[in-house]
């Protein structure tokens, strides 16, 4: 097929005639994301639309169907506007379309955090419950006519957590974004092993482009994309040392939340806290179970 490619800045980027993506702000940087559409000879569908697609008052085709890489709240946001459409979520995250108290679930926050947050996620996300969501398992095909998009299972982010294959020319990343802040596991539902093999796993796609929801945005060739995936990846490592280096003198949970790890000091956000705890314990038991760190009584760990 033959590609119109567009410069930033275009609310569109056509990547093939089937395949194009919805620009959201700034490359898609959080609160927004960047959409895909897939047009077939006999349905449309989007993926993850964002905040900026609601912005707008939708898409520039008619919907049949709405995939959803996962269930957070900025890739949901269009879910409402989409309302007669079909909704097609991984069946581990299905929960979190379907209701808002399944959605907050799967955060994990603290009760005294929930009020505000449940209030921003209707005011700010648009969240819309969408009881009506279908589950898709690993390898879920969608035949649009003429284009097909099928699901590949990635968790570690959330359970549910899936990416797209489109068309064999298009890879849809969802948020393995990246960047240089790195994976995102700070949710009760998230898993450091299970993210960490849905790198692996995504390492074998091969694609012309590659499209996260956030920053990057658009990614041409597969070197460019492995290039950027081991950065993405390296900063595991990096965070696991650095907690190890710091475990040199006996240390609590609340130590480590506090020496902030994952987020920069400068971040000012009610979900820092919760998010550092789920990561420095996901990695504590990781140094656990690798016999790199001992807990040593009173709540304390040390480096073995």
């Amino acid at each position: 097929m033959a590609a119109r490619v567009v410069e930033w800045g275009d609310e569109e980027l056509r990547l093939t005639d089937s395949v194009s993506v919805l620009c959201g702000a700034d490359r898609g940087a959080y609160p927004s994301g960047n959409s895909v559409v897939v047009r077939g000879r006999a349905e449309n569908l989007i993926i993850d639309p964002s905040v900026s697609v609601v912005g707008r008052g939708g898409a520039p085709v008619a919907i049949d169907a709405v995939l959803n890489s996962h269930c957070h709240e900025d890739h949901m946001a269009g879910n409402g506007l989409f309302a007669e459409a079909r909704l097609h979520i991984h069946h581990d995250d299905v929960v979190g379309a379907a209701s808002l108290e399944g959605l907050l679930a799967g955060y994990g926050f603290e009760d005294s955090l929930m009020e505000g947050f449940a209030t921003a996620l209707i005011e700010e996300f648009h969240f819309s419950p969408r009881p009506d969501a279908n589950g898709f398992g690993d390898g879920a095909r969608f035949d649009l006519g003429g284009v097909v998009v099928e699901a590949v299972h990635l968790p570690g982010h959330t359970a549910g957590h899936s990416g797209f294959r489109i068309d064999e020319e298009v890879f849809f990343l969802a948020d393995i974004d990246l960047t240089g802040f790195g994976p995102y596991y700070g949710d009760v539902w998230s898993d450091l092993d299970q993210f960490e093999d849905s790198l692996m796993r995504v390492r074998d796609e091969d694609a012309r482009w590659y499209v996260t929801f956030h920053h990057k945005g658009i990614v041409e060739g597969r070197e460019r994309f492995i290039e950027l995936l081991d950065a993405f990846h390296t900063v595991i490592h990096r965070r696991h040392e650095a907690m190890l280096e710091y475990l040199r003198e006996p240390r609590r949970i609340e130590d480590l939340v506090a020496h902030r790890f994952i987020y920069r000091p400068t971040v000012d956000s009610p979900i820092v806290e919760p998010v550092e705890r789920r990561s420095a314990e996901l990695h504590l038991a990781r140094m656990i179970a690798r016999s790199e760190a001992v807990e040593i009584g009173d709540g304390y760990f040390r480096r073995a």
